[in-house]
């Protein structure tokens, strides 16, 4: 398991809610928090891995050792926005890509945690922006779909530039075409193709 970057059609993909939470999931969740603190993030949604779950990952404080910041949401709904703000996002699968991009101040969640239990969080500030963040992950949406025509132009040559090294790795051989990349993301979204193992 690793990180996907973009183009990955894992990142476009709408996600599908988990459907059981088993010893095999809390694997996938461990990992993802692993490969979350290599990259010093401080959120990850199933399909930044290549998985098409609603599922996603945060700690604000990008520090291991800040269990207590460390939050599993599982088939997650945000019920409430208010408020909106403007600030520099960044992404795992658009490395050393940043804009800015209008998000909510203040949310409430909903969502499943790794023991099967519902909870509802009202957060703000940093907290509310990474869940909104992630949420939109698990939509098929990345932050520069969010940024204003003006800033996201200055983007563009970077986002070329990656979607170049995806296509060369895919005609290399390395990576498979998106067509083979889509077909296994909906075989684990039907349930005919297994989650994988780590």
């Amino acid at each position: 398991m690793q990180i996907v970057r973009f183009p990955h059609p894992a990142l476009r993909f709408e996600s599908v809610p988990v459907r059981e939470i088993n010893a095999g999931l809390r694997a996938i969740v461990r990992r993802m928090f692993d490969l979350m603190y290599e990259a010093n993030g401080i959120g990850l949604a199933a399909n930044q891995v290549g998985l098409p779950l609603r599922l996603f990952i945060i700690n604000p404080t990008g520090d291991r050792d800040v269990g207590d910041q460390e939050f599993v949401f599982i088939n997650p709904q945000i019920l409430k926005r208010n408020g909106s703000e403007a600030a520099e996002e960044g992404c795992l699968s658009l490395p050393s890509i940043y804009g800015d991009v209008r998000r909510a101040e203040r949310i409430s969640v909903e969502a499943f945690d790794l023991k099967g239990r519902s909870f509802r969080l009202d957060l703000e500030e940093l907290h509310a922006r990474v869940v909104q963040h992630e949420y939109d992950h698990i939509d098929g949406v990345i932050f520069p779909d969010r940024m204003t025509d003006d800033d996201r132009s200055e983007i563009t040559e970077q986002l070329a530039a990656m979607e170049t090294v995806f296509r060369e790795a895919q005609t290399s051989g390395e990576l498979p075409s998106d067509e083979e990349l889509l077909a296994e993301i909906q075989a684990m979204a039907d349930g005919k193709h297994a989650l994988p193992t780590v």
